[in-house]
């Protein structure tokens, strides 16, 4: 795998039909909402949550995500969509800022939930190891796409980053920190640690619905925070952080103290008493 990394060059494009092309990123961002899914649909049964309401929520989000996924990276670099319109429309070419997707999603299932008369945090204790998975698959798109990679390396995993896809500070450097394959790991090591949250919360240990969120904001928000260190990138910069990185810092101290604020013992079941999804018909 590591001299594999080391040696391959990737194309963007998975088959062509003519003129038309299908993108190994758009694959990956369609094997991730489909995993997600698959994964939220199977925890929904052990909390009497009907399967019609997470393929609805799904739907709505698949489309809220992407929208607020591409907004957020369109003002992040307003600079250079403002020169190249037609670019804001081209979402296989890459620019999905996960941040603005998180965004897009809480509101989304904020009103999904009012109208439902759903619980919340329920709902979004639901969506998180899916959309940690979902991340897992998607970082393989941006290696792909050869983006978003780290600085340059020596190190055996480097991977090579074509002429035409580096940094200009870095053309002369070959081989760069897989920084997508770094993010996937992390982000898969989330989404373990979330299914045990979850296995902690139906076996009514003491663990709730908002600590599962917010371990989710946290861990992930912590290990973009370390991916910036590594990315070259350009993104805006604030006290000689990278944007991201302040916006994770945001949101760690955010759950934090909410999480302090709101600190619960027991988890408030949606019934009294949840059944695994075998036991349903």
């Amino acid at each position: 795998m590591i001299n594999f990394l080391h040696t391959f060059t990737p194309n963007p494009i998975l088959i062509s039909f003519g003129p038309f092309h299908i993108f190994w990123y758009g694959m990956f961002i369609v094997l991730g909402i489909l995993a997600a899914l698959a994964v939220a649909l199977k925890l929904s049964g052990y909390y009497h949550v009907s399967k019609e309401d997470v393929i609805d929520i799904a739907f709505y989000l698949i489309i809220g995500g992407v929208v607020g996924a591409r907004i957020y990276a369109v003002l992040l670099y307003f600079s250079y969509y403002a020169q190249r319109p037609m670019e804001i429309l081209k979402v296989w070419n890459g620019g999905l800022a996960i941040h603005g997707a998180i965004i897009a999603g809480i509101l989304v299932m904020l009103g999904y939930a009012k109208l439902k008369k759903i619980n919340f945090w329920l709902l979004a204790a639901l969506t998180v190891p899916g959309l940690a998975l979902a991340q897992t698959l998607g970082r393989w798109g941006n290696y792909f796409n050869q983006e978003l990679y780290g600085r340059p390396t020596n190190l055996p995993w480097g991977i090579p980053i074509a002429p035409l896809s580096r940094q200009p500070d870095f053309f002369s450097f070959q081989y760069f920190h897989p920084t997508f394959l770094y993010e996937s790991l992390g982000s898969l090591a989330i989404f373990a640690i979330l299914i045990y949250l979850h296995y902690l919360v139906i076996k009514k240990q003491r663990f709730n619905f908002e600590q599962i969120v917010f371990a989710y904001l946290i861990m992930y928000s912590l290990l973009r925070f370390a991916m910036e260190t590594l990315r070259v990138d350009s993104t805006p910069e604030l006290l000689g952080l990278r944007w991201p990185q302040i916006v994770s810092i945001i949101i760690v101290f955010f759950s934090i103290g909410w999480l302090i604020k709101n600190k619960r013992e027991i988890v408030p079941s949606p019934s009294p008493e949840p059944q695994p999804p075998l036991a349903k018909k």
